[in-house]
């Protein structure tokens, strides 16, 4: 595993836990700590669920073949897979239980960090980071610009932004119970950001706008 993937062992113990009882109909808390010294419940029950308002948006721009980064419990994997986009659909995540449930819905996916090999590297069409995996690695540029090189020349980026402004790069961790992780780089991407960060990783904001209250920009190489 690459050393962001080693960071997250504690986190990720916590995640397939969480995720997992949701998964099978139960109900719990998993919260992430933010900078500001908040706990903010993550909404695995959104995300285990088939469709939540706005993906709509984001599956209608993604075309050809898609890699899903970070692509939780695999609900717009699956949602990709059955729109038929025109090319393979790959999900990959870090977590087992993500991985496992992904495959469930009869999706593709792999247990891989996007920052360490992955399949058909520089021939991706579409590469989506949605719900707020934009933040992967807490250095969004970085991360921006691992994405770009997994894509074909004329690929693009489908990129769910924050819809708060600014960008912040942090460290955060996981809360179950009176049990927390260790920290972890995180970053969160608002729309008035993501010009001068797609700019720093070869990139540059094509359409954007946005649904159900959630954003999006779609970035492409220069």
């Amino acid at each position: 595993m690459s050393a962001p993937v080693r960071s997250l062992v504690g986190a990720l113990g916590l995640y397939d836990e969480a995720l997992w009882t949701v998964a099978s109909g139960g109900s719990v808390a998993l919260e992430r700590w933010e900078e500001a010294g908040t706990w903010t419940p993550l909404p695995l029950a959104d995300w285990c669920s088939d469709r939540v308002d706005g993906d709509r948006a984001l599956v209608a721009r993604c075309v050809g073949s898609t890699l899903d980064v970070g692509c939780g419990p695999g609900r717009l994997t699956a949602a990709l897979s059955d729109a038929a986009v025109g090319g393979a659909v790959l999900g990959v995540d870090v977590s087992a239980a993500a991985v496992a449930l992904t495959r469930r819905r009869g999706a593709a996916a792999v247990r891989a960090s996007v920052f360490g090999p992955l399949p058909a590297e520089g021939h991706w069409d579409t590469v989506l980071l949605a719900d707020g995996n934009v933040g992967i690695g807490g250095d969004a540029v970085a991360l921006l610009r691992r994405c770009r090189a997994l894509l074909a020349p004329a690929g693009r980026i489908v990129v769910e932004l924050d819809p708060r402004p600014s960008t912040e790069a942090s460290r955060t961790r996981l809360r179950l119970g009176d049990r927390r992780s260790e920290f972890f780089g995180w970053a969160r991407v608002g729309p008035d950001a993501i010009d001068a960060i797609a700019g720093a990783a070869g990139l540059v904001c094509g359409e954007r706008g946005s649904e159900a209250g959630r954003c999006f920009s779609v970035l492409t190489s220069r």
